[in-house]
């Protein structure tokens, strides 16, 4: 190990931990992502650690923590591993129990799969690293049965895996206002580490992160090694036909499939079972036990198929791959570039990725997508800086924590947040005022306490609404006897006849009851089933996106990348839109409606549309690419086109114009926190969420 000692972090280490570096795991040397990592942590800095999947980063960041932990004599839990999702707990435990085990230090993972005997036994003799995620860092805070205060009053650092996909959205707000609770709690300035794929703005998370910690903050972004990945964009028509390819290309090896539902992972798993492939799926509705038996049918596999949603983009380990194929167009660059990290491993090997797209608009879409990779873009994520619906939560999980938080300390526990940048003293004083006066909160003897409103809406379960910012419909877990398969969504089983069959977890079931009470559906194995459809959120695509495929389709070149079914079909797409060189953004009016292709995506294409009906009638339907008018909005094209030319004016749509429609725009309520917003903070929320104007950038917040 005497080479890599030049830069000098091989040294800085302690002795042990050398020791261990070299002839307990083999290394021969640090990787340029460790070396750069271990100089910051030992400097005491928080840092964002970029790296791919498989890149190195989880030694990157524990082995200096663990050399500062026998050198400090750290007491436990001394380190906090923060996950995104149960599933990449699971998979890390065996990696940070050896890393600790070298050291003779433990690890105690805590969810919610995990018993309560074995919480407790925690909770009186704390292992020197916790796993959990940050709903369950929640429990333990707010739990009367859990001592926080002396649990983590020895807490040194916290390490956030996958950090970015924490910052887009709400589970990054209630993260870090949760790591503001901690360091009270501890009563220091804890070290934040965040592991992260590329990103596009990773010095902007790394201040969302940084919060109220005074340390210095350091990017770690170490040189990238040259590389020619190996894509495809193939046009395939159909899910069997995606089957089929599927089954034929890279026949004897492991390959990973991507795509964006839980209907759509089942109906191809059960296509290419068809074919005679193993296959294995991987989705949120499958019980642990069911996603486990897959990762490690899968690990010991060759001449198999793991069929996923995005649950496997995450750095979850499943062993050399040597194939990724995603089925239409991937959300993201950044989403792109991270499955298509997880091939590429070995040593000789590259990475690579083919899109097989079923759909003429998601074959458009993947070659603007590409093109997008190919030009070095990767989106920028936004973290929240005006989270009301999240202070809201807090402010009630305060009220828990406390046993009734003074009404002049509330703000301190939390102020230092990202999330809470921008929100005002005079919002802080409208939220609390509305909870007051709606009764979820009571001020009693200068204290505030949950009211019965509060109760009501947060109470159920032992205050289990309140553990997380997010809220999954309503389930039925289905259970096969005493095993459980997963779960399906409530609304869509009472839809179901008596004796009904359907797919899950690549099988077909047969209902035999339904105990609404317990919420379990008993089922036996049954030859055919029909594919269950799950609640989930409409694709706003990104306004960045959606310019580039109309580049793309206006364009005549023909990437290196497509196959030569792909290519003769965006002939045909390009054939197809050649009226978008007619004009910027044409209208083509036909018998029953007028199209008009702004291709500025959803967010700004929800506002046009409502501003559309204010001048012009109902009947005005938004899309990502284009605004459909029918009815009363389309009974004059003069009036159409004149009403399009003035929203066009610069200045034309204000912020206002947002805020006053974003109500119109939400199906549904988009957090279980919004009746403890005043209309004035909840119509912000959803404007932040579901609109922006076409020519003001402030407001572009969640690409």
């Amino acid at each position: 190990m005497a080479d890599q000692a030049t830069s000098g972090a091989f040294d800085r280490l302690s002795a042990a931990v050398r020791y261990h570096i070299v002839h307990t795991l083999g290394f021969s040397e640090l990787r340029p992502v460790q070396e750069l990592t271990a100089h910051a942590i030992l400097d005491g800095d928080n840092c964002v650690v970029l790296a791919p999947t498989a890149g190195g980063k989880t030694e990157a960041a524990f082995l200096p923590l663990l050399s500062r932990m026998h050198v400090e004599d750290w007491a436990s839990p001394s380190v906090l591993y923060l996950s995104p999702i149960k599933a990449l707990l699971n998979n890390q435990e065996p990696r940070l129990t050896r890393l600790a085990g070298m050291m003779s230090r433990r690890v105690f993972k805590w969810h919610g799969d995990v018993g309560a005997g074995a919480r407790g036994r925690f909770a009186q003799e704390p292992a020197d690293i916790l796993m959990t995620t940050p709903e369950s860092l929640e429990v333990m805070l707010v739990s009367s049965r859990v001592p926080s205060r002396r649990l983590f009053r020895g807490l040194q650092a916290v390490v956030i895996d996958e950090v970015h996909a924490f910052a887009a959205d709400d589970r990054g707000a209630h993260l870090v206002s949760v790591l503001e609770r901690l360091q009270r709690h501890a009563r220091r300035d804890i070290q934040r580490i965040g592991l992260s794929a590329t990103v596009g703005n990773p010095l902007e998370i790394l201040a969302w992160l940084t919060g109220t910690s005074r340390r210095a903050a350091r990017l770690v972004d170490p040189p990238k090694r040259p590389s020619s990945p190996e894509v495809r964009l193939d046009w395939v028509a159909s899910l069997p036909n995606a089957a089929k390819v599927i089954s034929q290309l890279d026949v004897g090896k492991k390959r990973l499939v991507f795509l964006d539902s839980r209907r759509r992972v089942e109906q191809l798993g059960e296509a290419l079972q068809a074919t005679g492939v193993s296959t294995f799926l991987m989705h949120s509705s499958l019980s642990a036990d069911e996603r486990r038996q897959a990762e490690r049918a899968f690990e010991s596999g060759r001449d198999c198929v793991i069929v996923a949603t995005s649950t496997m983009e995450l750095g979850i380990d499943i062993g050399d791959l040597d194939a990724v194929y995603q089925i239409d167009a991937p959300s993201a660059v950044a989403s792109f570039l991270q499955r298509m990290g997880r091939t590429g491993r070995r040593a000789g090997s590259a990475q690579g990725a083919t899109i097989l797209c079923t759909k003429e608009s998601d074959l458009a879409l993947s070659a603007a997508l590409l093109r997008l990779w190919s030009s070095g873009y990767v989106e920028p994520v936004q973290p929240e800086r005006a989270a009301f619906h999240v202070l809201a939560q807090q402010l009630l999980a305060l009220c828990l924590q406390e046993g009734g938080v003074p009404v002049t300390d509330w703000w301190a526990w939390i102020a230092g947040a990202g999330c809470f940048a921008d929100v005002t003293e005079r919002e802080r004083e409208l939220l609390l005022a509305r909870m007051l006066s709606a009764g979820i909160l009571v001020l009693t003897e200068g204290r505030l306490i949950l009211g019965t409103r509060g109760e009501a809406l947060y109470a159920r379960r032992n205050f289990q609404a309140l553990y997380a910012v997010f809220e999954a419909p309503a389930s039925i877990d289905v259970m096969w006897g005493q095993r459980n398969v997963g779960s399906v969504d409530a609304v869509f089983v009472q839809a179901l006849p008596q004796d009904s069959c359907f797919v899950l977890g690549g099988r077909p079931w047969q209902i035999i009851r339904i105990d609404w009470k317990k919420g379990v559906c008993d089922v036996v194995p049954a030859p055919d089933g029909r594919h269950l459809n799950w609640l989930g959120k409409p694709r706003l695509i990104a306004r960045r996106l959606c310019e580039e495929l109309r580049r793309t389709l206006l364009d005549s070149a023909e990437d290196k990348w497509w196959t030569s079914r792909a290519t003769a079909a965006m002939r045909a797409e390009r054939a197809g839109h050649a009226f978008l060189a007619d004009e910027p953004m044409p209208m083509v009016e036909g018998a029953n409606e007028i199209v008009w292709h702004t291709f500025m995506g959803g967010r700004a294409n929800n506002l046009i549309a409502r501003l559309l009906e204010e001048r012009l009638g109902p009947h005005v339907t938004p899309g990502n690419l284009a605004i459909k008018l029918r009815g009363d909005a389309m009974r004059s094209v003069v009036a159409v086109r004149e009403a399009a030319r003035a929203l066009l004016a610069p200045g034309a749509i204000s912020e206002a114009d947002a805020v006053r429609h974003a109500a119109s725009c939400a199906r549904e309520p988009l957090s279980k926190f919004q009746p403890c917003l005043p209309e004035e903070l909840e119509l912000r929320f959803l404007a932040r969420r579901l609109v922006e104007t076409p020519w003001m950038p402030a407001l572009e917040r969640r690409d």
